[in-house]
């Protein structure tokens, strides 16, 4: 076992290249627990591209010859340019998502925001009720519980009204729903798809590597993306969250093209049932919002960190105001440094996580580096009434960022993610305004507070924080 050591130890150093932190978590772990660590890196730590674990190579981008139609349009618009010197970091950022993700331009978005589970799903069902050539549903989570089998069944009546019906949900985020619960809606024709299936249940070498975007676009028209997934929790009726505070979007116009063209490269990568002629999904959309977006997607099959990198650069834009809502904050060294830059720049910082844990060790680690923010004179909280999940970053009160990925390692380079930018000021103010709504039910996180913490929870920190890279 100690050569087998030795071994792993050096192609975990030379050849799979990975962060320094990830590095040095990986060998601590392999070195601490011979055995178990070496099963847990089996399992779950072995780079995606080195074991061809998924194609690097990625999918055709469907409907891009519309989208980059689109995004010449945009950008040959006066008004456009204007804004583009406005404020430099919305244009360096725009640019920057623009060259690197490609991510269009869509300057006629009209977006709709939900905190409440029960209303973004209301919504959606009535959407869905609507539809009348196709609805691509796309989920980490999707429970076969109350939620999860009303949803399905607005998706057989959709199907039984000829309405194409495609489900994509994650392997592991999805491990208790099986395909037999889909069984009404395939018999009807509706398709569904495992992102990533598990070889036996709990044991897969892709295991690491999630899906964890939440996309659902009903007849090329409408759009909703961002934290809440399919589950009794996420309408707040379990007793083990309480309330379920998040964020999620409703969008239509050119953006949906995006949202369109994600899901599809997603559907298609498990090469299941192939979408090969896709310009029925990209129909001439109702382009009646004013407001400027852009959809950007990140995941280890790419070489750029894109979300991270758009946060970098909306941290380091930022001039008077941060504010941050995570369940996770579990900062690579990029980012926590950034946020402590700006800090001792003058730019306050509000960051909010939540109370309670719904993955202990998750937790304890976002704690600690919440913690060593207010070291710098962040204000930190900590959710009172329920459970915080929503994943926004707003700078200024003038743009934000929402969508599914959390500031955190798992999210920036392990996970399938996707968030939507959104360039506008009336739009980020509400966003502000309803964070300071959550502050009324909120905790300040004091120093003072902190160091109350028990040594069993210290240790708990210590531990975490070790194997933060790891989660």
């Amino acid at each position: 076992m100690f050569f087998t050591n030795v071994l792993l130890s050096l192609i975990i150093i030379f050849r799979e290249r990975k962060s320094t932190a990830s590095t040095w978590s990986w060998l601590f772990v392999i070195n601490l627990l011979p055995i178990v660590g070496f099963i847990l890196y089996i399992l779950i730590g072995r780079g995606i591209s080195s074991y061809r674990i998924f194609k690097l190579e990625k999918q055709p981008r469907h409907g891009f010859a519309e989208e980059i139609k689109q995004a010449k349009a945009a950008y040959s618009k006066d008004r456009f340019l204007t804004k583009l010197t406005d404020n430099y970091v919305i244009g360096q950022l725009l640019h920057m998502l623009f060259i690197s993700e490609e991510s269009i331009v869509s300057m006629n978005t009209d977006v709709k925001l939900f905190t409440d589970g029960r209303e973004k799903f209301d919504a959606l069902i009535a959407d869905i009720e609507k539809a009348q050539h196709h609805v691509h549903v796309e989920y980490y989570i999707f429970r076969m519980d109350n939620l999860g089998k009303e949803l399905t069944q607005a998706l057989i009546a959709a199907r039984n009204r000829g309405v194409e019906v495609r489900v994509l949900i994650d392997a592991w985020g999805s491990n208790g729903t099986k395909m037999r619960h889909f069984k009404e809606l395939t018999a009807v024709g509706g398709e569904v798809v495992y992102f990533f299936p598990l070889i036996l249940p709990l044991i897969n070498p892709r295991t690491n590597y999630r899906l964890h975007r939440k996309i659902v676009v009903i007849d090329g028209q409408v759009g909703y993306t961002g934290g809440f997934n399919v589950g009794d929790e996420y309408v707040s009726i379990t007793k083990k969250f309480g309330y379920w505070r998040d964020n999620h979007l409703r969008v239509k116009g050119d953006i949906v093209y995006s949202l369109q063209n994600r899901f599809i490269m997603d559907w298609n990568s498990q090469h299941q049932y192939e979408i090969a002629n896709s310009s029925a999904y990209f129909p001439k959309t109702d382009a009646s919002g004013h407001i400027t977006s852009q959809f950007v997607s990140s995941g280890p099959d790419t070489k750029r960190e894109q979300i991270k990198m758009a946060y970098l650069k909306m941290i380091n834009g930022a001039e008077d105001e941060i504010i941050i809502q995570t369940p996770y904050y579990i900062p690579d060294d990029s980012i926590h440094e950034a946020l402590k830059l700006a800090l001792l720049s003058g730019v306050k910082v509000r960051v909010m996580i939540p109370n309670k844990p719904d993955h202990p060790f998750v937790y304890w680690a976002t704690y600690y580096y919440s913690a060593s923010l207010v070291r710098y004179g962040a204000e930190v909280y900590t959710y009172e009434n329920g459970f915080v999940h929503a994943k926004t970053i707003i700078i200024d009160g003038n743009f934000a960022s929402v969508g599914s990925a959390n500031f955190d390692y798992r999210s920036f380079s392990l996970d399938f993610e996707g968030n939507m930018i959104i360039y506008d000021r009336e739009f980020s103010q509400r966003l502000r305004h309803d964070f300071f709504e959550d502050l009324k039910v909120s905790r300040q996180l004091t120093m003072a507070r902190y160091e109350e913490r028990s040594t069993f929870i210290r240790f708990k920190e210590g531990i975490a924080r070790l194997i933060g890279p790891m989660l």
